[in-house]
């Protein structure tokens, strides 16, 4: 390292450290503030209580003011002003996910991989150190639905401005530099290598494979190892002008800034992008064959996925859902899964039980992992479960403990401007009220075991699970009957 590196290095270094200190005494000080603080009667600001003053009562969460427009380029944006610390985050929100890699598996993934990998007069070397010099962070990522690209800045117009153009940049003008494509290639693949020998990726693969079939969920968001070799840069230029076009993007901003300069910004951020319209919406997928398909895979364990399409992000059952499932298996210790199958039995060291909503039907999945003489007996005890827990509903007082739980929690969904400016990117890219956030927790906070029991009823029939098993094929074992002791404990951390 030079003595101009080690001593750029050094300040750095020590800026981050004294930064670090500043934004922590602050964030002690403000995280369960709201953006404005509240001031008492009497013109001061209120004093610290202790949890005991809630009274069972939730906490408080950060009250959101969410302001939103369109560019001149088409592209929506939802601000939040943040005053409480000099930064700000910016995140894009792009339809751009693997479900529109057509006959490409992986192409979704490869372009937005190689966003930050060369533009014009820079290289990733060069990206890399011009995000660092100023401060700032750079992220992206690639999932079924959506591709993001996001930016952390200092709000102070000498690091915003500069960090800014860098972005623009990045996200508008990638040259996609065929020798970094080659290394990200190298890399995907050896990935494949790796997936093979982890029982629990094959099985998840297998599994959306048999639940959406032909439907673009249904192959791999990373592609595949006949699928990722052939694909050139210019067939990522061209998913990038499609699929990064202004009007198929969502930007989503919070932090120390103001209108004005807010819609600076999403303007600067929008022009820099391709011109382009929103891509055509996704198709229902068509019910899948239910049963069982096994994997043989040498190993202590056998994963079982369980699985059926659910809802989308925008069906009116999703809190109703979120709390049967909360209930069924999703809330960890003391769900019904949890209970029966762990506490009382012993079988595993977890089960977890969710709904993922997406743009169309995502999948209800309820996923463990135990020993491979007792999966067949496992898979038969969750499936009568969930037989019984749609036959009855919850009991009241899961109900109420539930609500409770997601209640209290759920001030922590925006904790901090990285989880708020996540929560705007989903409010628009699914194109949710803006209300959405106090909108969910009323609507949770006033089910009833009927509307919950006819909601998971509507949704999840026990006849129509795919399920997908990984594992040895071992002579099976009875499961021992259920007590507050049981004589075998869970495995470990799971193997994979």
């Amino acid at each position: 390292m030079s003595e101009r590196n080690g001593l750029r290095y050094g300040l750095i270094v020590l800026v981050t450290l004294l930064l670090t200190g500043a934004l922590t005494l602050l964030a002690s000080r403000q995280a369960s503030a709201p953006d404005t603080a509240p001031v008492a009667d009497n013109g001061t600001a209120p004093r610290l209580e202790s949890l005991a003053g809630l009274n069972g009562q939730a906490p408080g969460r950060r009250a959101l003011q969410i302001q939103t427009w369109h560019t001149a380029e088409g592209t929506k944006v939802l601000f939040v002003e943040a005053r409480q610390l000099p930064m700000f985050d910016l995140r894009l929100t792009f339809a751009a996910g693997s479900s529109r890699d057509g006959d490409t598996p992986g192409l979704a993934m490869l372009t937005n991989a190689m966003l930050n990998e060369g533009v014009p007069g820079k290289d990733v070397t060069a990206i890399a150190e011009g995000f660092e010099d100023l401060g700032a962070d750079f992220g992206n990522g690639s999932y079924r639905d959506m591709a993001i690209a996001s930016l952390r800045s200092l709000s102070d117009r000498e690091q915003r401005e500069p960090a800014l153009a860098l972005f623009a940049q990045v996200i508008g003008q990638p040259t996609f530099p065929e020798d970094a494509l080659a290394r990200i290639k190298n890399q995907v693949l050896a990935g494949f290598e790796y997936q093979k020998q982890n029982p629990g990726k094959l099985a998840g693969l297998k599994l959306f494979e048999r639940l959406y079939g032909e439907h673009p969920y249904g192959h791999p968001s990373e592609g595949t190892e006949r699928s990722i070799p052939p694909i050139t840069t210019a067939q990522l230029r061209d998913f990038h002008a499609r699929a990064y076009a202004a009007g198929n993007t969502v930007i989503a901003l919070v932090g120390d800034l103001d209108r004005s300069e807010a819609e600076a910004i999403a303007a600067q951020v929008s022009a820099a992008l391709p011109k382009g319209p929103a891509l055509p919406p996704l198709p229902e997928p068509k019910a899948p064959e239910p049963g069982l398909t096994h994997i043989e895979f040498p190993s202590k364990q056998t994963h079982l996925m369980i699985a059926e399409l659910g809802i989308d992000r925008r069906d009116p059952d999703y809190a109703a859902l979120s709390l049967g499932n909360q209930i069924l298996g999703g809330g960890g210790f003391g769900s019904r899964l949890m209970e029966e199958v762990r506490e009382k039995r012993g079988l595993t060291y977890g089960i977890y039980s969710g709904f993922s909503p997406m743009a169309t039907r995502g999948p209800f999945m309820i996923n463990v992992q135990t020993r491979a003489e007792q999966s067949a007996g496992t898979l038969g005890l969750i499936q009568q479960l969930l037989a019984d827990y749609l036959k009855e509903g919850p009991t009241q007082k899961e109900l109420d403990d539930a609500k409770r739980e997601m209640a209290g929690s759920f001030p922590l969904s925006t904790a901090s401007n990285a989880d708020i400016v996540g929560q705007l990117g989903s409010i628009g890219f699914y194109d949710l009220p803006l209300t959405y956030l106090e909108d969910f927790m009323q609507e949770v906070q006033g089910l009833t075991v009927e509307q919950v029991k006819a909601a998971m009823a509507r949704h999840i029939d026990p006849q129509a699970l795919v399920i997908v098993s990984a594992g040895p094929t071992v002579e099976q074992q009875p499961l021992p009957p259920p007590t507050d002791k049981p004589a075998v404990q869970p495995l470990g951390v799971p193997e994979h």
